[in-house]
């Protein structure tokens, strides 16, 4: 296995493992928040897939799929809003401005194989390649390891938030 193509399995396996979170949520209760709990599941979706959209266009230069993403704070019935899932946007209750469950899903799932995609494609110069992210330069293969972290941190809020919604656990 090349480097570029472990890169992109790392991505891809955080991907797998979130989704086993998904069991339980439909439209009826993806928007439920908890106490002490900072983020519904669309919101997270749509962050997340926000998130590794932009990763995947620093190894391959794209403008956000607007069949997916429209730019400012209301989304629709078929795409997010970027500025209602960027970092530091809060989630509202308001399903109006989210697209609906299944939707959000597969743009998550789009999102995933997509930046997954970009990694397998991408030279050992490219990886190589500092490029911005946040407020820092990195190597862009590091990006590999953020989305895996970032994906593996928000699950782990899910999994919180599954508990305080009374959701069985994943595990049986």
């Amino acid at each position: 296995m090349t480097r570029s193509q472990t890169l992109a399995a790392m991505i891809r396996e955080s991907h797998t493992l979130f989704t086993r979170y998904l069991i339980g949520f439909d439209s009826s209760n993806c928007l439920a928040t908890a106490a002490n709990l900072p983020n519904h599941l669309t919101w997270t979706l749509g962050h997340l897939a926000l998130v590794m959209y932009r990763a995947a266009d620093k190894l391959e230069p794209v403008d956000l799929p607007q069949s997916m993403f429209i730019d400012g704070p209301v989304g629709d019935s078929l795409r997010y809003a970027t500025e209602s899932v960027a970092f530091g946007s809060r989630p509202k209750i308001d399903a109006s401005i989210y697209p609906p469950f299944e939707r959000c899903v597969q743009i998550f799932d789009d999102a995933a194989e997509r930046v997954c995609l970009a990694f397998e494609r991408a030279s050992d110069a490219a990886l190589d390649k500092p490029v911005a992210w946040g407020k820092s330069m990195a190597p862009a293969w590091k990006l590999a390891a953020r989305m895996t972290f970032h994906n593996g941190t928000h699950c782990g809020q899910i999994a919180d938030l599954r508990r305080s919604l009374g959701l069985p656990s994943i595990f049986g």
